[in-house]
Parts: C-alpha cells; structure tokens; sequence
C-alpha cells in the first residue's frame, strides 16, 4: 500500500512540476504586448463581429426601425422590430433568389417586408454600403436618405392582403375585395370577419370629405384637358369650397380617381385616359406568384394601390416581435 501511494505521489509531482515549467516557458517567451498588435487584436475582433451580425442579419433575422406612419397604430414610427428572414425561405443574396422556399407561402394578413419597387438606387456601390452599415450596426446608422434628408425606404413594411387570382379595389378608401371565382366583391370588414383576421386596418378620413375630394380631381382633370372650369357644373365647384385651403388631397387615391374618369368623359378615345380609368373603376388584379400589399394606415400610406402587386420572391421576411418601446413590447406574428 505504502508502494502504492509512493507511486502517486512521484507521478503528482512529476505532472505539477512539467505544468509548471511549461507556463514559465510561455512567460518567457511571450512577445511583449505593443499598441500595434492591440489594435490589430481589435480590428479583428471588430471585423469578425460585423461579419457575424451581417451573417445573422442576412439569412436568420434582421433589426428593423419603422421609418414611416403606414402602418400606424400596428407599428409606430420609430419601433424597433425583429423580421424573420427564414420564414419564406432563405435570400442567398440582399434582392436574390431564395432557397428552401418550396412549402414557405405568404399567409394572408402576415406583415411583410419586401423590396420598394419605387426604390431610386444611388449605384450598386452605395447600395451594398448603406445595408452593410444598417445591418451591421442593428440598424442604428441608415446614410441612405432623401435629397429632403429623410430616410430612403429601400425595405417596405406592410398588410399582406390581396392575393393572386383575387380584384382588390377601393371606393372612397374602402378596399373592396373580390375573390378568386367569384363574381361580386366583399366589403373588407366583412372578408376579415369570415376568415376571423385581425383588425388592424383602420381609416382616419371621413365620408364626409369624400364630396371634396372627388370635385377636386374632377377640376384637376378639366384643367389637364383644357377646358375651364367656369364650365364645370355648379355642384362642383360647391364640393369643392369644402377642401380648396388644403395643400393636398386627404385621400390621393380617390382624387386621381375622379381626375382620370374626368379626362376619360371629355375623350374617350384617348387610350392613356381610358386605361387609367378603367384601372381605378375596376380595380387591381393580382396575379399568380404576386402579393397586394397595404398599409394598416389607409390614408397615410403609400402601398399597392400606387405600385402595383409585388412579386413573392421580392418578399424577404415577416415582422415578428417589436423589441422596443419598451412599454410595447409584443409579438406581432397574429397582429
């Protein structure tokens, strides 16, 4: 037994003093530390943080800050959000094509976010540098702005609504929808209460101001086809009294309605006039592999009804949770 323990005890020994000499030999020849090497050990911790978030952000899930009232009061200007970038599969590239998307549809009333077909590039170089540095810092450092300084909407957030083979149309700001194989159309009220969908959507302009509007693009539309609008009748120019201080239409959608059913009146014959008063008359088609996205603000927000359907692929996450404020913090998958 005393042989035993003997053994032992010289092994221990033997580890312990090896271990030790080991470290006094990486003491000794440690290379000082210097201000170079600290800020190159720095560097590249830097940078492989910032490939990792743009790594993260680019195929898992992406910070994002509201910038605009359209969606208002779903989302506010200045939520910070979590978009989940695998939900319809995953982006190989900012704008390319997706993998794993085969069995990842678009649900209906889901918050999507998706390429601004009305986007003004600034060049493919400014362009990748303005996602690197959004992405990279949470999305706290946007440099793509306006020429009035506010931020460019690369990315739009909206309402999946229409989908392909359905008519979605709009009278005095209330959509209209008409589904696929049907004949007439469903106030939106009542479609979202069949399929038991949220009621985020909302109005703020009321149907009292519509007589307004309508006159002033129907006015619009005699001056745009020369014909003065002394010839205009009486009730016209009545309806109009109610909304002639305003700087703009409460509702632009409705006025460039009644401005191109005007010009199509006075010239039937002229194509441009009649296809554009068709399109507002009859509504948007949506086709197949396309989306109708609109705002939750009706009245306050550039969506659909202006660009047109956007196509899926185009479609690059869904708004999942609001991170901040604070005080509204939730998750937003069924909202």
């Amino acid at each position: 037994m005393d042989e035993m323990l003997t053994f032992l005890e010289n092994k221990t020994v033997q580890v312990l003093t090896r271990r030790k000499a080991e470290k006094a030999y990486e003491l000794a020849s440690k290379k000082p530390r210097t201000i170079v090497g600290e800020i190159k050990g720095w560097a590249d911790a830097l940078v492989f943080a910032v490939f990792a978030v743009l790594l993260i952000n680019q195929y898992l899930f992406q910070l994002f800050l509201i910038p605009s009232p359209s969606m208002e009061t779903t989302m506010n200007v200045g939520d910070r959000v979590f978009v989940s970038k695998t939900i319809y599969g995953i982006e190989v590239y900012p704008g390319g094509p997706k993998v794993l998307s085969k069995n990842r549809q678009i649900q209906r009333d889901d918050i999507i976010t998706f390429y601004n077909p009305e986007y003004d590039s600034k060049g493919p170089f400014f362009d990748v540098l303005s996602q690197i540095l959004y992405m990279g810092t949470f999305s706290l450092v946007n440099i793509d702005k306006n020429a009035d300084g506010s931020i460019a909407e690369r990315l739009y957030v909206k309402r999946a609504v229409g989908f392909p083979g359905e008519v979605v149309r709009f009278s005095e700001g209330n959509v209209q929808i008409r589904k696929a194989g049907s004949a007439d159309f469903v106030p939106e009220e009542s479609f979202r209460s069949e399929l038991d969908l949220v009621e985020g959507p909302h109005r703020s302009v009321s149907s009292s101001q519509y007589a307004g509007i309508k006159a002033w693009g129907s006015l619009f539309g005699y001056k745009e086809v020369f014909i003065p609008s002394t010839s205009a009748p009486s009730y016209l120019s009545s309806a109009y009294a109610s909304v002639q201080n305003d700087n703009y239409p409460d509702d632009m959608y409705q006025f460039e309605a009644s401005r191109t059913r005007t010009q199509n009146l006075f010239d039937p014959s002229n194509f441009s006039y009649r296809n554009e008063s068709a399109r507002y008359r009859m509504g948007t088609y949506i086709p197949t592999g396309k989306i109708l996205p609109l705002g939750d603000n009706r009245d306050n927000s550039r969506d659909g009804r202006y660009f047109g359907p956007v196509s899926q692929k185009k479609i690059n996450g869904s708004v999942r949770f609001r991170f901040w404020p604070f005080a509204r913090i939730g998750y937003l998958g069924n909202k």
